[in-house]
């Protein structure tokens, strides 16, 4: 497992710089102002809202797993920043009825398995005019299986080993010792993964227009993480269906209801 990835605190303030220099920039093209309240769903640790809240926004995180809730409370606290956090299904929610005017989907979309139900389900918190970011990892691209999760170092630096067969990924993840609960999670997202063409289908299938995609072949979370800088993908190959699949490292979107 990369340090990061257990060094929660690390990751927060990691996700908050690369927030701050670029995913915020980004949204404020498409935005007059920026919103008075923002969501997040699977917030994690908190870390994408922190700027957000720094810069005077009313953020709220909603994530099913109550440890990164409980980091998100600390972490905030620890800053002096303010936050609502919540650990529940987004859907499952009763205490949340205002609606949001952005509504961030980072690195989330592709562990869902039904995205249909999913994006049509979040369509309820967002006010009328209102955007919705999205950004993930294409599924071809050298670590769209999210291996850098896995315990062992030769995994988690190993790219492109989450397009073998299940059967083989199966077998190299427990012969290098992954617990079952990793190799669980791992094969979960090959299963529900999320190639540039699946998603815009989605978009098409839920009513959803893009008002803007950026496909980058350098990450802009790899500056903070590995001090590459950010590339978008170029020379026509983000038009080009499948192989722009194994060069976006990263793809953002911002979406509104048609």
């Amino acid at each position: 497992m990369q340090e990061r990835h257990s060094d929660r605190e690390r990751y927060f303030d990691e996700q908050a710089r690369t927030t701050e220099k670029y995913y915020i920039p980004y949204i404020r093209r498409y935005m007059s102002r920026l919103p008075h309240e923002v969501l997040e769903i699977g917030c994690g640790e908190g870390g994408n809202l922190f700027p957000f809240a720094k810069l005077g926004c009313a953020v709220t995180g909603v994530d099913i797993a109550s440890g990164r809730i409980a980091q998100a409370r600390r972490f905030f606290a620890g800053r002096g920043a303010e936050g609502t956090f919540i650990d529940s299904d987004i859907f499952k929610l009763t205490e949340l009825e205002h609606r949001f005017s952005l509504i961030l989907v980072h690195d989330v979309i592709e562990h869902i398995d039904d995205k249909v139900g999913f994006l049509e389900g979040i369509k309820r918190y967002l006010a009328p005019g209102g955007m919705v970011f999205v950004a993930f990892p294409a599924w071809q691209m050298p670590f769209g299986g999210h291996q850098q999760i896995a315990r062992s170092r030769v995994v988690s630096h190993f790219p492109f080993l989450h397009l073998l067969p299940v059967s083989c990924y199966r077998g190299v993840l427990r012969s290098f010792g992954e617990d079952e609960a990793t190799v669980c999670e791992l094969l979960n997202i090959k299963r529900t993964k999320c190639p540039v063409e699946k998603f815009q289908q989605v978009l098409h299938d839920t009513g959803y227009r893009i008002t803007d995609r950026c496909l980058y072949l350098i990450n802009p979370h790899y500056e903070t993480k590995f001090g590459l800088t950010p590339r978008r993908l170029c020379c026509g190959i983000p038009s080009v269906p499948y192989l722009r699949n194994f060069f976006s490292t990263s793809c953002f979107y911002i979406i509104q209801p048609e």
